[in-house]
């Protein structure tokens, strides 16, 4: 593990100190879950800064160690960068609504709120399109240092990646994460996904960290490139699935 990090720092030293000082605010936070509970929507206040902040430090370590490899190494610093100024707004602004015991998206209740709601609607496309720009170098650029099969993860991974945290769009469209209920009702722990109606969260969660699990799964597991690629249409498939089934209206696992 030490090995890992020490590469990682090599490969983007930025993106490697903001992922662990993510990490660490969700230590934070997971301390503040017992010290100041609080409530919103029906779950602990503090649970969704813990699991923004995880997925940031996820997100941006993977980002960081994939694009190592791409020559346009200019673009990669002025991304990593970008990273880091758009998930400081969003996640110290989920933060701080957190301790007020308030919500963050899909907040219009005062002007405030509304510009601070926007401003992170913002920040959010601002990172899946950039993303999208920064990863299209792994379909224009060949990388003969790389297995195949792992090169397809990486592509594929970031192919689901961008169409599935756009599918975030789809929320804020409906100011609201929960078809056929109102947000806030009986939901799985920790995450908090409806048992009794539809979530957008479900598809959007598995379809962002298809940008982990496919590249694992081409360097650790699948050795063949043609393997690879319809290991990751079966899984856009399922994520197409847990979308449809939202929009829907049906649970991802229904309890009454």
């Amino acid at each position: 593990m030490s090995a890992f990090f020490y590469d990682l720092k090599l490969r983007n030293e930025p993106l490697f100190f903001f992922g662990f000082a993510c990490l660490l605010a969700a230590v934070v936070c997971g301390f503040l879950l017992w010290l100041k509970p609080m409530q919103v929507l029906g779950a602990n206040a503090w649970f969704k800064p813990i699991k923004f902040f995880l997925s940031t430090t996820v997100f941006v370590w993977s980002m960081a160690w994939f694009a190592h490899h791409l020559p346009q190494q200019a673009h990669v610093r002025l991304y990593s960068w970008g990273l880091i100024a758009f998930f400081t707004l969003e996640n110290v602004y989920i933060v701080v609504q957190a301790a007020r015991a308030a919500t963050s998206h899909f907040n219009q209740s005062t002007p405030f709120h509304a510009a601070m709601w926007g401003a992170m609607a913002l920040a959010a496309v601002g990172i899946s399109v950039w993303t999208a720009i920064v990863g299209w170098g792994f379909f224009t650029n060949s990388f003969p240092e790389l297995p195949a099969a792992y090169l397809w993860g990486i592509r594929l991974g970031l192919i689901v990646f961008v169409i599935f945290s756009l599918e975030g769009l789809a929320m804020g469209a409906r100011l609201a994460h929960t078809v056929g209920g109102a947000d806030g009702g009986p939901g799985l722990p920790v995450v908090n996904w409806s048992t009794r109606h539809g979530d957008l969260r479900v598809a959007h969660f598995f379809g962002m960290h298809a940008l982990q699990l496919l590249p694992l799964l081409g360097f650790y597991v699948v050795r063949d490139s043609k393997v690879m690629i319809t290991i990751g249409c079966c899984y856009a498939l399922l994520v197409v699935f847990l979308f449809v089934q939202a929009i829907s209206g049906k649970p991802f696992i229904e309890f009454r």
